[in-house]
């Protein structure tokens, strides 16, 4: 009885709750097609985060040769480069170990695993030629006898990383900047000319050692896995605020000359606002396209490029929001206060400003995973041993007869957009005050 009123004063409070990312939750709970896409997007997001767990042709747990070992979860330590293969595990074949005992994954193979008696395009319902039904290609296998189901699993995860991490560049791009244009417009903003002059004259430098310079060490880091690319960005990233810092550090010893020691007004707003027009005035389908020509191909170039382009509607979004914030009582009463302009945009003024991003960010994803399949299909961009859902689309045109490698990732790819969209358009109604009940 005591748990029973405990749980109803729990829904009593969170039915009382006024806040109002409380009456966006209730509004967008309201919204039964919204809801259902949200909860079977979060059952992809755990097929992507677990794929190897799924898919893999080497075994969860085995025992070889008296010892028990983890391999599936070993390989999650080497790729991070914590540790590294015993060596009687270097350039085997996993399948054909002879184990004591074995517990492989639901499905037993890796995208790029070779079936060498299930070649020239076996389809699901075909007689295959496997050991046991354990074995057995449920979604049949391409060409060169890849397992289409161990290729969709993975998929989920590109795509899933592609929308996010695009997304994520996006949205830090776009929120910084878009709060910078509206929150300081051209007038607002002052710095010292010593600082602006080592600062415009450093930052090609930072991005050129940082980023340029070490662009192939990112895209083999990348090839190692996601913790080697994380490793390489980081690194990046040190190297770029290290050079900023020295600019920032020179900037203050010249500070003494009176000339460099005075203060100007930086335009951002009529600055960002110009750059926001040049770079949506690009055709964004033949940049990418030609960026990804020119470029090693890899997932991570990919996955930036649609993060530099994709920025602009988010910060406009937050610019317009920012007009308006600005102007409300708790920034005047921070300004009263003299809290300093940086510290309240970023502590105040953003926070309640990124209502509208979400909407944004849900179709920008669908967005991306959509370019990537374009992407993939047409080849370019993505390496040719990395099976993706525009890859295995890709191969349909090649062999008209398997239907399989057209309807289950054309398929996979319009649920996923769909339900992106429909995520979007809920979080549009829920947000929109006009529509409260």
């Amino acid at each position: 009885m005591g748990l029973f009123n405990k749980k109803k004063k729990a829904e009593g409070k969170q039915d009382n709750d006024q806040s109002y990312w409380a009456y966006v939750r209730r509004q967008f709970k309201k919204n039964k097609r919204a809801l259902f896409s949200l909860y079977f997007i979060l059952f992809l997001a755990s097929i992507a985060l677990f794929a190897d767990i799924l898919a893999n042709d080497k075994p969860l747990f085995c025992k070889y040769q008296g010892k028990t070992y983890a391999p599936v979860f070993k390989e999650y330590a080497v790729s991070a480069g914590i540790s590294k293969w015993q060596d009687q595990f270097l350039n085997v074949t996993w399948s054909e170990l002879e184990y004591d005992w074995a517990v492989y994954p639901p499905v037993p193979y890796l995208p790029g695993t070779l079936d060498s008696r299930n070649t020239r395009y076996v389809g699901p319902f075909d007689q295959q030629n496997v050991r046991s039904w354990r074995w057995r290609h449920w979604l049949g296998t391409d060409k060169i006898g890849r397992d289409v189901m161990s290729g969709m699993i993975h998929g989920t995860r590109i795509a899933f990383m592609v929308g996010i991490v695009s997304m994520g560049i996006a949205s830090f791009i776009g929120i910084f900047l878009g709060a910078l244009a509206g929150f300081f417009g051209d007038d607002q903003f002052k710095v010292s000319r010593s600082r602006l002059i080592f600062n415009l004259l450093f930052f090609p430098l930072a991005f050129f050692y940082a980023f340029y310079v070490r662009s192939y060490a990112i895209s083999d880091g990348a090839g190692t896995g996601f913790g080697g690319m994380l490793r390489e960005l980081g690194i990046s990233f040190f190297i770029f605020l290290a050079v900023m810092a020295v600019a920032n550090v020179l900037a203050y010893l010249f500070k003494f000359i009176p000339f460099l020691k005075k203060k100007v007004a930086v335009p951002l707003d009529i600055i960002i606002t110009r750059i926001i027009e040049v770079v949506v005035s690009i055709p964004v389908l033949i940049l990418i396209l030609a960026v990804v020509a020119i470029v090693k191909p890899s997932v991570l170039w990919v996955m930036v490029i649609i993060g530099l382009v994709r920025w602009t509607g988010i910060a406009r979004f937050v610019r317009a929001e920012l007009l308006r914030v600005r102007n409300l009582e708790f920034i005047e009463a921070a300004h009263a206060l003299g809290f300093p302009r940086m510290r309240t945009m970023l502590r105040h003024a953003i926070p309640n400003s990124l209502a509208p991003v979400f909407i944004a960010v849900a179709f920008g994803i669908a967005a991306a995973i959509l370019v990537e399949a374009f992407l993939s299909f047409l080849g370019f961009g993505i390496p040719p041993d990395t099976v993706t859902w525009g890859a295995l689309l890709s191969e349909s045109r090649r062999a008209a007869s398997a239907w399989w490698l057209a309807i289950f990732p054309g398929f996979a790819i319009f649920i996923t957009v769909t339900l992106f969209n429909l995520i979007g358009e809920g979080l549009t109604d829920a947000i929109d005050p006009r529509l409260k009940q």
